[in-house]
Order: structure tokens, then sequence, then C-alpha cells
């Protein structure tokens, strides 16, 4: 279960955008993050890991992008089921084979 979101979609982007656009410039690059951060209330490390995953998710950044992350998740949840529902067959089918087995044994 994840933590509860303490900043909204907005503020997230115009915050990204900003530590993003001040990184660009040379003159600005070096604290852009904590400057950034400061002004809008937040810890540094947090607009770190946005700026990041930004970064990867426009390619700048080796990783995996946010669609790539929510594709996985779902095909891992449809897997689970996938499994659950193998189990079910599996042992549905033997205990209709136990049945087929008693019916011809008597």
């Amino acid at each position: 279960m994840s933590a509860p979101r303490k900043f909204n979609d907005e503020l997230r982007e115009r915050a990204t955008r900003m530590a993003v656009e001040l990184r660009q410039d040379p003159a600005t690059r070096s604290g852009a993050i904590c400057r950034v951060a400061e002004q809008l209330g937040m810890h540094p490390e947090t607009l770190r890991n946005w700026v990041r995953q930004a970064e990867v998710d426009d390619g700048r950044r080796p990783g995996t992008t946010t669609a790539e992350a929510v594709r996985i998740k779902q095909l891992e949840a449809e897997v689970k089921e996938l499994k659950r529902a193998n189990d079910i067959l599996r042992t549905a089918s033997a205990f209709f084979a136990a049945a087929e087995l008693d019916r011809k044994l008597k």
C-alpha cells in the first residue's frame, strides 16, 4: 500500500518544470533543486526524485518510464489472476477426475 499523496499533480508538474528549466542554465544549475524545493516547501529529495523520473520519461536518462511501470503493474496483476484461475481449474479437474473414477469403480 502506498503512502498518501502530499502534493497534488499540478504542484508536482510545476515544481518539476521549474527545476528542469533551472538545471538547463549553467548559471543556475548548481543547487537548483534545493532552491525550488525550499521555495515550494518540500523536501529536496522529493523534488529530485520527480526530476529524475521526468528525465527518464523524456528519454534523457535510462530507466523505466512511468508508462512502462504502469504496464508492468497491470501485467503482474493479470499474471496473478491467471495463476489463481489455473489453480482453481486444476483443483476442479482433479475433483471431477476423482469423481469419475469413483463412479467407474462402483
